[in-house]
């Protein structure tokens, strides 16, 4: 019998959104919880991202759309999703129950949550029972002095303000639109009033993190940083507790894993990922797939390790050390841009998932060269949208003096900057030309959905996804599969539990999140895909552990 220095009920290895839910879970059954994080700051990638928990059949769509049901939502996955190690019909159910009830949980404990938009729809909205408004749920800005000393351990965000995600999105547009522009005025006064007050406000991810974390501390949840698990300990087949760096901890009920995954182990990504890049990914420091050898030595299966929720960047100067890598997400989704690989063509539609994207890439880049590719736009485009977030006018000189922006007065010269067929690239162009003329993109299909009408400009039309490029002068810049997270881990069953190669469960081990193989396998159904799952099933495996039903 191996000895403890302490005990608890339920340990979890991670601070991720999931971990938090399962805390609470835990401490409203009665049990006590002890959170471990290995870093000097908490809250995970969760807290640096959007924060977007993606939960179809919620309280907040239902009451605007009365027609949202499960059947819906299921139908929508078991149209996009494929089955895989982790994602399989019964879990994909499980997600569609379980989610709704998590949502209401949370909110129950005082979560302040609310619908992420009325437009911000799932990425495959054509498809059977695809939503074209939003299924997405966030958290309200959060004044994270509320924390007191405990504010310093909340990982920061990248949106240091009081307002709501979709709406900061929007402030590209301000005055389009009288609500975009009252909006900002109103962030911008309101960053000056709680300045004022001594108040620090926080939006996305941070301001989810900051509130779970708040409600975790009021209910009695253990949290200790810069405490790393090493080992999971194993009595009779049962995961009993783990070694970490400080000692050895008993878990009566068990062990949850939400210690994220192996994005910035490039020894891991060579194994699993060959050609991935860590560098290129925006997860925090402590994403290295510590515990994925550990779910395989106590007998666990590990599943989907090839795929990874990529989210395209572009390596302006500075990016290596940008705290958020320059995203390029709806660059080339909007008006007047296009990408193209290193020959000079076309090969996907630039809309839709990030996921896909960054997946067609690799793909492409198997036969074509294609990592970077690049993103093509005139002279409309750099004077409405800005590039990874900056736009053009601020760093021109160095840009083009670094030799990022590539510029030319002439589509073949661009092509010559770029070491590709003049005659090509030409040809690309005037092709997207005659498909924005027609209204309709007849190689790829963008801007017929709604999500990449989202990504385009509202305030373009007739197709605010479609607008030729055909302005001088003309642009390029790099375009490579960067990443949100690692997508594969541990194969769990519809209770979070980890399971052996014949199916059956590893008593008293759980996991979730990326640290986990995705319910949603090989794709990415909409914003929030990932957190959404990580809360779902850290709920649904606190609540098998403590024997409680459905009655939390």
């Amino acid at each position: 019998m191996d000895e403890f220095d302490e005990s608890y009920d339920w340990v979890i290895a991670g601070s991720g959104a999931g971990s938090f839910v399962s805390a609470l879970v835990m401490r409203k059954a009665g049990k006590s919880v002890l959170i471990l994080e290995k870093t000097p700051v908490l809250g995970g990638t969760t807290a640096k991202s959007g924060g977007v928990i993606w939960v179809p059949n919620n309280r907040f769509i239902r009451a605007d759309e009365p027609d949202e049901n499960a059947e819906k939502a299921m139908l929508y996955l078991e149209t996009v999703c494929e089955d895989l190690p982790g994602s399989n019909t019964e879990k994909r159910a499980a997600y569609v129950s379980e989610a709704p009830r998590m949502i209401d949980f949370l909110l129950g404990e005082g979560i302040a949550l609310e619908r992420a938009s009325k437009f911000w729809p799932d990425y495959y909205d054509d498809a059977h029972g695809g939503c074209s408004t939003s299924r997405s749920v966030v958290a309200k800005p959060f004044n994270t002095k509320e924390l007191g000393e405990w504010e310093a351990k909340l990982r920061p965000g990248f949106m240091p303000m009081k307002v709501k995600l979709d709406d900061g999105m929007k402030f590209a547009y301000v005055g389009k639109s009288w609500d975009i522009t009252w909006s900002f005025l109103k962030t911008g006064v309101g960053m000056v009033l709680g300045k004022l007050l001594g108040q620090r406000w926080v939006g996305a991810g941070a301001a989810l993190q900051g509130r779970m974390l708040q409600a975790a501390l009021k209910a009695g949840v253990e949290i200790r940083t810069e405490t790393s698990v090493k080992e999971l300990i194993v009595e009779d087949g049962k995961v009993v507790g783990v070694v970490t760096n400080k000692g050895r901890i008993r878990a009566n009920l068990g062990v949850l894993v939400n210690a994220g995954g192996f994005a910035q182990n490039q020894a891991m990504r060579d194994i699993y990922m060959p050609g991935t890049n860590a560098q290129w990914s925006n997860v925090p420091e402590g994403d290295t797939g510590d515990l994925h050898g550990e779910f395989e030595r106590v007998g666990g299966v590990l599943g989907q390790m090839d795929q990874m929720v990529g989210y395209q960047m572009t390596r302006m100067p500075g990016w290596e050390q940008a705290f958020v890598k320059p995203p390029i997400q709806s660059t080339t989704g909007k008006p007047h841009a296009i990408l193209v690989d290193q020959s000079g063509q076309r090969y996907m539609n630039e809309g839709g998932s990030y996921e896909l994207y960054c997946q067609n890439m690799w793909e492409r880049n198997k036969t074509v060269p294609a990592v970077p590719s690049w993103a093509i736009f005139d002279a409309q485009y750099a004077a409405k949208y800005p590039i990874g977030g900056v736009k053009i006018t601020k760093y021109y000189q160095m840009w083009r003096d670094s030799g990022y922006l590539k510029e030319a007065d002439t589509i073949e010269g661009l092509a010559r900057q770029l070491d590709c067929d003049p005659g090509t690239l030409q040809a690309t162009v005037d092709r997207w030309n005659s498909f924005v003329d027609a209204g309709h993109d007849a190689d790829f299909n963008r801007g017929h959905r709604k999500y990449d009408q989202w990504l385009g400009n509202p305030f373009h039309q007739p197709n605010p996804a479609l607008g030729r490029i055909d302005k001088a002068p003309y642009y390029a810049v790099d375009v490579v599969p960067g990443d949100v997270s690692t997508y594969g881990g541990a194969v769990t069953d519809s209770q979070g539990r980890v399971v052996r190669a014949d199916g059956s469960a590893i008593a008293g081990l759980y996991a979730c999140g990326v640290s986990s193989a995705s319910v949603m396998g090989g794709v990415y159904p909409a914003a929030g895909a990932s957190i959404g799952p990580s809360m779902a099933f850290g709920y649904v495996a606190a609540k098998h552990a403590a024997g409680v039903g459905n009655s939390i």
